[in-house]
């Protein structure tokens, strides 16, 4: 599977302590976002790199610095918006865009409902972020929706993610790179990620 794994110990520490259930809405939404930053570590060190002339107080010398267009986040709205934050302090200059998808409860199939992203999609990488990957619906969609606006370096972020999220997603787009912090056991009746976070969204905006 086209999945990477980030099994750091602060990861790891973090994301036991919102998986949970006594966690507040103010933790929750706290640690998802220092998750969110930790992993753009990982995410963003194949980024290409320029060299550039720099002077310092001591003299002048080759430095280098992040080549190409800024980068887009896209989050999945809503709780794809719990990680925005958190990359952004590591990547304040990056683009920002939204896709809203909803995931209708009988079929499972996602819906789009918003979409608005910067121009030049083609010439950036993008980093779609969702707390969850479970069926890998909403991912898909989401990945569609850049692609059909030319974008061509696309990464999936996610916290937890399902077997059967990553294989739709595999499936679907081999050329995106996923992102996990944990990979779990599967998807129960319903389509929630076991052992999981429960509902992110809900936890994120304390609409439990």
């Amino acid at each position: 599977m086209n999945v990477k794994i980030l099994n750091h110990p602060l990861l790891q520490h973090k994301l036991t302590q919102i998986r949970c259930t006594t966690a507040s809405t103010v933790k929750f939404r706290q640690i998802i976002n220092e998750i969110g930053g930790l992993m753009t570590y990982e995410v963003t060190r194949d980024l290409p790199l320029k060299a550039v002339q720099v002077k310092t107080p001591v003299t002048e010398t080759t430095a280098y610095e992040i080549d190409g267009k800024k980068m887009v986040i896209v989050p999945i709205l809503r709780a794809g918006l719990g990680m925005v934050d958190g990359i952004l302090q590591m990547i304040p200059a990056a683009r920002i865009g939204h896709i809203g998808i909803v995931r209708d409860e009988e079929t499972l199939q996602p819906h789009e409902y918003y979409a608005k992203f910067p121009e030049g999609l083609e010439h950036r990488d993008i980093f779609i972020v969702d707390p969850m990957l479970a069926t890998g619906g909403s991912a898909n969609a989401a990945i569609d929706a850049v692609k059909k606006r030319g974008a061509t370096r696309i990464k999936l972020i996610c916290l937890v993610g399902a077997p059967e999220g990553v294989v739709a997603v595999n499936e679907a787009h081999p050329d995106v790179e996923v992102y996990l912090v944990a990979l779990d056991e599967g998807l129960n009746e319903k389509g929630y990620i076991v052992p999981g976070l429960g509902d992110a969204g809900d936890r994120i905006f304390g609409t439990k």
